[in-house]
């Protein structure tokens, strides 16, 4: 991406006043620029189609349609899309579909301003960034997940890099581009990862690279 470009940036929240801090914080903000306000889970959509915005915040609770469900549209026919989750609830019924939707980073609006600019970067990069309170109940997540092993065929050299590349957040092509390899060869390599993983999405297997230490949550 380019690094002198402005992060263009979609809000999506019921909640005018909450839309009107985000407004200030972003347009005062160098390097970032605000594109659209959307005011329900149907509007993101659209305007996620759009826009085509560099970072999406979406709220979860939203009329007409949540955020997860917002999330798991805009993703199918979005996939680059980067959105940071950006609500007051942290219960695991709102975490993990989110995460699972494709969020790349979630955090509760108790946040600081600064925590949430460095988020929206984070997210712009590819990085995966989380609430530290939303961190510990994902590790512990991943600390009783399938008892079902990885394969005891290991990941081979290239694999590991793919993965670490899929945990940035890249995509087939992007991947296929930074490796100097096929977009097709780069399909096969997170399909081989994910069946010895044991996962069945990237966004699982993201969450295996932050258990390893590929991707590094933010401490308190």
């Amino acid at each position: 991406m380019n690094e002198t470009a402005k992060i263009r940036i979609l809000i999506a929240d019921d909640h005018a006043i909450v839309r009107e801090g985000l407004r200030w914080l972003i347009t005062t903000e160098p390097g970032m620029e605000l594109i659209g306000e959307a005011v329900d889970g149907n509007d993101a959509v659209r305007k996620a189609h759009a826009l085509h915005p560099d970072v999406i915040l979406m709220d979860l609770v939203m009329p007409l349609k949540g955020g997860i469900e917002a999330i798991a549209e805009i993703k199918q026919e979005f996939p680059e899309a980067r959105i940071l989750v950006l609500t007051s609830f942290a219960e695991d019924e709102k975490v993990f579909p989110a995460i699972k939707a494709g969020a790349l980073g979630y955090l509760l609006k108790d946040a600081s301003p600064q925590e949430l600019l460095h988020a929206i970067r984070d997210i712009y990069h590819g990085t995966p960034t989380m609430h530290p309170t939303i961190a510990r109940k994902v590790m512990a997540e991943l600390q009783h997940q399938s008892d079902l092993p990885p394969t005891a065929e290991p990941l081979t050299e290239r694999e590991a890099e793919v993965l670490n590349l899929v945990a940035r957040g890249l995509s087939n092509q992007d991947i296929a581009q930074t490796l100097f390899i096929s977009e097709r060869t780069a399909r096969t390599h997170v399909c081989n990862i994910l069946r010895k993983l044991h996962v069945a999405n990237r966004t699982q297997a993201t969450l295996y690279a932050l258990r390893e230490g590929l991707v590094h949550l933010k401490k308190e």
